[in-house]
């Protein structure tokens, strides 16, 4: 198939779409990437993309095609800027700079904003190709949640935004089964196709690839540390100010030592709150790191932490760096409500506390510091087991590619 894939992020920047690409264009695809110039998470373009834009215009087959936007910066006007001027620049510029192009289907992969939406309806109509949206953040409710969107005005005229986009889709996504109601609150028409299609790990995350990496330099020896660690981004989402509080409860535990590993909005805040504290010796900010690199860093975690903040709309959610822990085989310690808690529960590969429970979240990492070798490495096991059963990154392309082959065929029904 001749595949358009639409999306704000894109290699260099380090997405789930990348692995996705790469994948589909071994597969024998045709591959066009619509997207921005690389700014994730830093605010500001790559330098080294300033320097030489020709080295990023193909990825493992695929051809790049990039349109011109706002950077992030740090604050919430010019996130908002960066949103509205990808949107417009790929919507007016896009068409254009895929003139004579034809293609059979088009992906959108949503991670945030839902604005990518936008230039992939104005696609659809030009190119006569069915759409495919993926749906991995919820707009407006996830706005709400982290506090960007407070007018109730703004928040219908969000929602209005999105039921605009999604109605205009052949397809659509849902990460977890919570998010299918919710999306059904913005798509009126009834033709409307919505699947359950969840994230997966990439394959650099797998037990294997760990075990043949040697520990991360980065990281400070200390002997019969207990290591929790976090990996992703530090953002508002993921209750960092309820993390920081579990961390300071344990502050008397000198062997358990908490990790972050990644970069986001929140991480000036975050390194402030470590040092008025006084959890220096404690709490480790190792900055962020290349994809690549992560499997060297999971040597030294004893535990991986996934967090979100206590909102409904993040009880529907399965963060996509659960299915990336439980690849690596390491017990997870979840401070989640919802899909995703369950999620951990049910599998047994690791411990789980109330969403924005910090006292909740220091007991569930004494208890798990506290289980013998033998427990922990049957949690990993399970992580391991889960991972294989529901979110095997082979039968998941698999199962899109038949959709969008259906698609292309004009085959696809609702249901």
């Amino acid at each position: 198939m001749r595949l358009l894939v639409v999306t704000q992020y894109f290699w260099p920047e380090d997405f789930r779409v990348n692995n996705l690409v790469a994948e589909l264009v071994r597969r024998g695809h045709e591959v066009t990437v619509l997207t921005g110039l690389p700014n994730y998470p830093s605010g500001a373009v790559y330098p080294e993309y300033r320097q030489e834009p020709g080295r990023f215009g193909h990825y493992a087959g695929a051809t790049i095609v990039r349109v011109p936007l706002l950077p992030r910066g740090k604050g919430r006007v010019s996130l908002v800027l960066n949103y509205l001027s990808f949107a417009a620049s790929a919507a007016v510029l896009g068409p254009w700079k895929l003139r004579r192009r034809k293609f059979d289907a088009i992906f959108v992969y949503e991670p945030s904003p839902a604005t990518v939406g936008l230039p992939a309806v104005v696609l659809r109509g030009i190119k006569k190709a069915p759409v495919a949206f993926w749906v991995l953040d919820l707009w407006p409710e996830t706005l709400q949640a982290i506090g960007v969107l407070r007018s109730r005005a703004l928040i219908r005229m969000v929602g209005r935004l999105v039921s605009f986009i999604y109605n205009r889709c052949d397809l659509i996504l849902a990460q977890s089964r919570s998010f299918i109601p919710q999306i059904a609150v913005h798509c009126a028409q009834s033709g409307r196709c919505t699947r359950y299609f969840p994230s997966w790990a990439e394959s650099v995350f797998d037990c294997t690839s760990r075990r043949s990496e040697a520990p991360a330099p980065e990281v400070p020896v200390k002997q019969a540390a207990f290591n929790i660690m976090f990996a992703g981004n530090i953002g508002e989402a993921q209750d960092f100010p309820a993390v920081l509080t579990a961390a300071q409860l344990l502050k008397t535990h000198s062997q358990i030592r908490w990790l972050l590993v990644g970069d986001g909005r929140m991480a000036c805040w975050v390194s402030d709150e470590i040092r008025r504290r006084g959890l220096e010796d404690c709490v480790l900010m190792l900055g962020r790191h290349a994809l690549e690199r992560m499997p060297a860093f999971y040597q030294h975690a004893d535990a991986l932490l996934v967090s979100l903040k206590d909102e409904p709309i993040f009880a529907m959610t399965i963060p996509g760096k659960l299915q990336s822990y439980l690849a690596a085989g390491i017990p997870v310690v979840a401070m989640l409500n919802g899909e995703g808690a369950e999620l951990v529960e049910r599998s047994g590969s690791g411990v789980r506390c109330r969403a924005g429970d910090a006292r909740g979240l220091a007991e569930a990492v004494l208890e798990l510091a506290a289980a013998s070798p033998e427990r922990r490495a049957e949690m990993g096991r399970n992580a391991l087991a889960v991972s294989a059963s529901e979110f095997d990154r082979d039968k998941l392309i698999t199962q899109l590619e038949i959709w969008l082959a259906e698609l292309a065929a004009g085959t696809g029904t609702a249901s």
